[in-house]
């Protein structure tokens, strides 16, 4: 009689989820993930959140990688240092609406939220948020998103209607990694967070994603066309460059930084 031998697996090792720096007086955690496609270390902090997350290659050990952590100290607290405190959607609050600043007033009762002028000299114009406390924060992320969906969706069609080109979809979402995009059938994506900043910013991201309907990439052509829709396109690259990672602040929404 024949017997089959039963092969076993080898455990697979179970790598930790986290690794803890001690930097200065305080506690630096890491958290670990492994990607199938990454081929380096690469760390990233949340300029938001104040999360850290280290990609490891396939077959890379913990301890290189702890190793690699360590040497980045230093580039770790410096983001942390630097981070902008997050802003809620809360009474009180100050957040910016085209590039303005708003301050955020909650009111008992029903109504839809709205914005205010200022009633007195030095005040700052209101965004009155009638209803429940809890709700707040929704509410005004809601309003923001309308107000963001209707700035982005006139800038698209304006653009669009310059160049004679087709937009099939205007997506209004939250990315972290970049502004906007616009696929190969016209489908156009847009941050909301874009109504934040001035309106000459909304404007060139606009014209950046309708342009690409006529030129799928960056080259000199691209740019010239971008610049013809928008003519403050390098002011608004500037104040992106400058400030942009701030909008991610309002309402708590992580952003990153990487390092590799």
């Amino acid at each position: 009689m024949s017997r089959s031998l039963l092969l076993k697996r080898a455990p697979v090792p179970s790598w930790p989820e986290r690794i803890d720096l001690f930097a200065g007086d305080g506690l630096i955690a890491i958290r670990v993930r492994r990607h199938p496609r990454a081929r380096r270390f690469a760390l990233r902090v949340a300029v938001a959140t104040g999360d850290v997350v280290l990609t490891l290659p396939p077959g890379s050990s913990i301890l290189n990688a702890r190793r690699f952590a360590e040497r980045h100290v230093d580039w770790i607290t410096e983001r942390l240092a630097q981070r902008p405190l997050p802003v809620p959607f809360a009474h009180g609050a100050i957040v910016p609406l085209r590039g303005k600043p708003h301050r955020i007033v909650h009111r008992r009762g029903r109504g839809v939220v709205e914005r205010r002028r200022a009633v007195e000299a030095g005040a700052l114009p209101t965004i009155v948020v009638p209803g429940e406390t809890a709700h707040v924060a929704r509410r005004v992320r809601d309003y923001l998103k309308a107000q963001a969906e209707r700035d982005l969706a006139a800038a698209v069609d304006r653009h669009a209607a310059t160049l004679g080109v087709a937009i099939t979809k205007v997506q209004i979402k939250d990315t972290r990694s970049r502004w906007g995009s616009c696929s190969s059938k016209g489908a156009v994506a847009l941050s909301w967070r874009l109504v934040l900043a001035p309106p000459f910013v909304l404007d060139y991201l606009a014209a950046h994603e309708v342009a690409h309907r006529r030129e799928m990439n960056h080259g000199p052509r691209f740019w010239r066309l971008v610049r013809s829709l928008a003519p403050q396109t390098d002011r608004a690259e500037a104040w992106l460059k400058a400030y942009g990672r701030n909008l991610h602040r309002y309402g708590a929404a992580p952003a990153a930084t990487e390092r590799e």
